[in-house]
């Protein structure tokens, strides 16, 4: 991992002071600037591939279901932190934005021969708040709390329904931690292996993302809050990610509307509703009331007044993502190159 500004560092639980915005962003590749002049990820394929969809000459990609957790750490001089990473700017998909600890979920955790020992909602209860069936409400709380020990080595999971583990570190952690990431070895089979029961309640639901139908990647995604559990420490455990940060919502979305943090609309926006909450337990608090509607893209062709035409792209309830792009016009840059 490249070395980090004194102000990008995280800090210990013990000396929780969130970080200011890295004063070093940019990606190791070049990227020209969003159309918009801030920090949101706009791909330079997106234009021509959202034309062909509105065309009907590409057919959508099934969205893969995922979870993403925006692990929470209270500060001393005021609001919450949260902990973010950067995609490396070789990735695929979003490289060089900043997200949250998060991936897809794995088909092992749907199925009832991997059930791992659970406290607080039951499995009926989840499905009822994610809107989906049992088993995939699940196979979702599965891959967050698997997630955030994969990328951020944190795990909400204790040996009761009422503890947690104060300490993930060291070679037999890491050694579980490398298996559940290559997949050799289920949550479930983790989990009992430690004698350990997943602690669902320390979770709050808070949104879903479904990556835009244009999108050669697609994600169906759950975004959930949590606190970092008393006595352990985040890591960069992701060969995903080239840099991690604490860093306080509001900071993140400054630093994103100058420009100097690249991200996806899903993730400038979650950091936009955490900003009003005084701690991680207030947010916890309200996960229990927001609306879990998923939020979807919409792509159009439209007149534009002149005789041409121009593609509308707009993530409805989320106006400032809204792009006018004109028809003939190629991908107007990008800021990168999971989540939705």
């Amino acid at each position: 991992m490249p070395s980090m500004p004194p102000s990008s560092v995280p800090q210990s639980p013990q000396s929780p002071q969130a970080a200011r915005p890295p004063q070093s962003t940019q990606p190791s590749q070049p990227s020209q600037p969003s159309p918009a002049g801030n920090g949101q990820w706009y791909p330079p394929e997106w234009p021509d591939r959202i034309r062909a969809l509105a065309e009907g000459r590409l057919t959508p990609v099934e969205p893969r279901r995922a979870a993403t957790v925006m692990l929470l750490r209270d500060t001393p001089d005021g609001g919450p932190a949260v902990h973010m990473l950067r995609r490396r700017a070789s990735m695929a998909f979003a490289g060089g934005a900043y997200a949250y600890p998060g991936g897809g979920v794995d088909p092992r955790d749907e199925s009832d021969r991997h059930v791992p020992a659970w406290a607080g909602p039951t499995r009926e209860e989840w499905a009822r708040r994610l809107g989906v069936e049992e088993r995939v409400a699940q196979a979702v709380v599965c891959a967050a709390v698997r997630e955030t020990f994969e990328e951020a080595g944190v795990l909400l999971a204790g040996p009761d329904p009422d503890t947690v583990v104060a300490d993930t570190t060291g070679e037999d952690w890491e050694a579980d931690r490398a298996a559940l990431v290559a997949r050799e070895l289920s949550f479930a089979d983790f989990l009992t292996r430690r004698e350990l029961v997943l602690r669902s309640d320390l979770l709050g639901a808070w949104a879903r993302w479904i990556t835009p139908e244009f999108e050669a990647r697609r994600y169906d995604t759950w975004f959930f809050v949590a606190a970092l559990p008393e006595g352990q420490r985040t890591r960069n455990a992701s060969t995903e990610a080239d840099r991690t940060v604490w860093i306080r919502p509001a900071d993140a979305a400054a630093a994103y509307d100058r420009g100097e943090l690249t991200m996806m609309p899903p993730t400038i926006a979650t950091l936009r509703q955490l900003q009003p909450y005084a701690d991680a337990a207030a947010a916890l608090a309200a996960a229990e009331g927001r609306d879990l509607t998923p939020v979807l893209a919409r792509a159009t062709l439209e007149e534009d007044g002149a005789g041409e035409q121009r593609v509308v792209l707009s993530w409805p309830g989320h106006e400032e993502f809204t792009k006018h792009v004109p028809a003939g016009e190629r991908g107007a840059g990008g800021n990168g190159g999971e989540g939705a």
